[in-house]
């Protein structure tokens, strides 16, 4: 690995840097890392996760472990692209929405299967499997005939409302009993006068409308936006 000059930044994305892998025969690998490190944050979450653990759970020492990757940072990047590989790219068909569909529901499925992922969509996502389906997601919309500045607000209205509905999800029914979540359903209907509104709509009641419904609802309505408005999109 080439050290970087006194006055240059090492860039803290493991997706940015240009590094050698270890040459030396090694069992260990970045491979069998990511699999042990999806396992462990399945089981205990990124606070759960430390580099210790980790090299306990490879039978390895930390030392070995630093030849592979720097930081937790490192592992963290690592596993959030290997679980979106399990999102399946068939050819592109036909039909733009079903292509749209498709992608965007893996995504959902993956983070969901995968509770801690929502948190880090934050981190910069450079990893070739989020690439490889980022570009299948606005090959599409290219063909539903989105470009230029709606291309780029789409992808994103898209991408911000899978992450959002998974980290909800991923939160609040993976992590809450079912008494709790009927508590919080009659902490609204106990005052009818003050949310009326509320209550005739069934705002958090998992009974009146799942999380399947409810995310299906939101995507067809951002399919249902044209891809071309009749006024520029203000970008002042």
């Amino acid at each position: 690995m080439q050290a970087a000059e006194p006055h240059e930044s090492v860039p803290a994305s493991i997706w940015l840097r240009d590094e050698a892998r270890p040459t030396r025969t090694s069992p260990l690998s970045r491979e069998r890392i990511v699999d042990v490190a999806v396992t462990l944050l399945d089981r205990h979450g990124t606070t759960g996760l430390t580099m210790r653990r980790l090299a306990e759970g490879l039978d390895v020492t930390a030392t070995a472990l630093y030849w592979h990757v720097r930081t937790k940072d490192d592992v963290l990047d690592l596993a959030l692209d290997h679980i979106f590989g399990d999102v399946p790219l068939p050819a592109p068909g036909p039909d733009w929405q079903t292509d749209v569909r498709h992608v965007v529901r893996g995504w959902r499925a993956a983070m969901l299967r995968h509770p801690w992922a929502p948190g880090l969509i934050g981190r910069p996502m450079l990893g070739p499997r989020v690439l490889a389906r980022t570009e299948y997601l606005q090959a599409a919309l290219t063909r539903g005939g989105f470009a230029d500045l709606r291309l780029a607000v789409t992808t994103r209205l898209l991408a911000n409302y899978v992450i959002g509905a998974a980290l909800t999800e991923a939160t609040f029914l993976h992590t809450t009993d079912p008494h709790a979540r009927a508590n919080v359903r009659r902490h609204i209907t106990a005052d009818p006068f003050t949310y009326p509104v509320l209550n005739a709509s069934g705002h958090l009641d998992t009974e009146r409308w799942n999380d399947d419904q409810l995310f299906e609802g939101g995507l067809e309505a951002i399919l249902a936006l044209p891809p071309h408005t009749s006024h520029t999109l203000n970008t002042e």
